[in-house]
């Protein structure tokens, strides 16, 4: 394919139609809908894969964390890859060979050649989500870009809640390795369609030189940090020397970075954005509020597999109905996001958010399925309202020319955001409980009261005296567990709250005719 000319750069094709348009946004939102499902699909699976590649689960992990390493250490290099090669040769690459990682993970024959898969999966998965959209809005008219952005976040929001019920059906039924295989007649599907649509497409490349320290400090650093928070629990934070290095390592490294990336002629990273007044609060807004949201997510089932006795099928499918507001609401949300105020929009997704996560702070050990359900069906609203506004606000009056690199950036402070939210989450979560057993278990004496009569129940059973006082402990350990996620629901019901004020940081988005991002310019 020849290089697109100066003129081409500066007439960019009309917006697709008809069936080019349906295809066009089918093989986009395929795309990121495995992407994005590959990031969760194995979560469940990780005690499957462990026996059978001789490790034990905690080894297993590794699975999820060399993805996720790799995944956030090239989400920022979208911007100039795409400068480099193109959007959509780029974006056509990166879906086969992610289709090939996929196919070699399945077929790993130990831990290590699993994780070096994956570590490849999660390097050429990087450009995937921000070029599916800055392709997507290419797609479409100006004023319906929020239209575009409203389809793409559907595959985002449904694919979390699919990934683990999915992945456990595939590992329960069939075999592990399948959770990977079923990419392959996906990915080529994808990739055969989004190339025979957008080759003609493509955006203009410039050869711009390598910042081989800017890509070296910025695979230090965020390689350093991303294993500091997956491993920081399990090596209990900074009383391990290795999590005080990786510590020092990734403060030192981002610091150099951030020197380097903003004084260099040609950074691998664009940082400047962070000048413009919308990202930056945009993004911040956007990446706090998904922590925050991430690290519940997490939360949640893991308190009701560990606590309540669901199984993980089961708990997924407490967790699924919040797909049903998101996927009904997101259209209404695409069409008026122009319209309406996104500052306003997004203002009530938090609200909603508040909302829910105060109803999830009255929990109990005795709490039903119902009550479990309601404020998850609740939550679906609030995404809805969450992601397209907070995405319109934060590409608002970005150069045609900068926005994948606007897109990847953005992608990636979220990602890492969500990586800290799920660490923070999960470690205050331990710590809580361990505070509430001790709270509840300070006034039990084993020679009267309650106690005593609960254990002579027990033994009377036919328990010994031992298998009675350690279901006494479990009691109590659910309690404490269930008052701890309680906290942690109210605390960030309140920092969703309190994180309304950086939306009204940002200005809004010229009214209908002027979509968020320039929608052509991208080609």
């Amino acid at each position: 394919m020849s290089r697109p000319s100066a003129a081409a750069a500066s007439a960019p094709p009309p917006p697709l139609q008809g069936a080019a348009l349906a295809l066009g946004t089918l093989s986009l939102s395929l795309a990121t809908f495995m992407n994005v499902l590959d990031s969760s699909i194995a979560n469940v699976s990780i005690p499957a894969i462990a026996g059978d590649l001789g490790v034990s689960p905690g080894q297993g992990t590794w699975v999820i964390t060399s993805f996720g390493v790799a995944n956030a250490i090239s989400v920022p290099l979208t911007g100039w890859l795409t400068q480099r090669f193109g959007a959509v040769r780029l974006f056509t690459w990166s879906v086969l060979l992610f289709v090939l990682a996929s196919w070699l993970c399945g077929f790993a024959p130990t831990l290590e050649w699993l994780v070096a898969f994956r570590v490849m999966q999660g390097l050429v998965a990087g450009p995937m989500i921000p070029l599916s959209q800055t392709l997507l809005l290419a797609s479409y008219p100006r004023a319906k870009a929020g239209t575009a952005l409203a389809l793409w976040g559907v595959t985002t929001l449904v694919a979390p809640v699919v990934g683990p019920l999915l992945g456990g059906w595939i590992t329960d039924h069939i075999a592990w390795p399948w959770i990977f295989y079923i990419n392959i007649p996906v990915g080529l599907f994808a990739a055969a369609l989004t190339w025979g649509i957008y080759r003609h497409r493509e955006t203009p490349v410039r050869r711009l030189p390598i910042d081989g320290i800017g890509l070296a400090l910025l695979v230090t650093w965020v390689g350093a940090l991303q294993l500091m928070l997956d491993k920081g629990k399990e090596l209990d934070w900074f009383a391990s020397p290795q999590i005080v290095l990786l510590a020092v390592v990734a403060g030192v490294s981002f610091a150099v970075f951030l020197v380097w990336e903003l004084t260099d002629a040609h950074p691998v990273v664009d940082l400047r954005l962070f000048a413009r007044r919308n990202f930056a609060f945009g993004a911040l807004a956007l990446s706090v509020a998904y922590g925050l949201f991430f690290g519940n997510v997490v939360l949640m089932p893991l308190w009701l597999q560990q606590w309540m006795g669901y199984t993980a099928t089961a708990a997924g499918m407490a967790l699924a109905p919040v797909g049903v507001f998101a996927i009904l609401l997101s259209p209404l949300v695409g069409r008026k996001v122009a319209v309406w105020d996104p500052r306003r929009m997004a203002t009530l997704a938090f609200v909603v958010f508040a909302l829910v996560l105060w109803m999830r702070s009255q929990f109990t050990p005795q709490t039903d399925l119902a009550h479990v359900l309601l404020p998850t069906f609740i939550q679906g609203a609030a995404m809805a309202f969450f992601f397209i506004p907070l995405t319109t606000l934060t590409m608002s009056g970005i150069a045609p020319e900068r926005v994948a690199t606007a897109a990847g950036l953005s992608n990636f402070v979220r990602i890492t955001a969500g990586a800290m939210g799920t660490s923070i989450a999960t470690t205050l979560w331990d710590d809580r409980a361990a505070m509430h057993h001790a709270h509840l278990a300070e006034p039990l004496g084993t020679g009267h009261g309650a106690l005593a009569q609960t254990l002579a129940s027990l033994q009377a059973a036919g328990l010994s005296a031992e298998q009675a006082l350690a279901q006494v402990n479990r009691l109590i350990d659910q309690q404490a567990y269930t008052r701890a996620a309680d906290d942690i629901f109210l605390a960030s019901s309140l920092l969703f709250l309190a994180l309304i004020g950086l939306i009204w940081f940002t200005r809004r988005p010229p009214r209908l005719g002027a979509a968020p991002v320039d929608a052509g310019g991208a080609h």
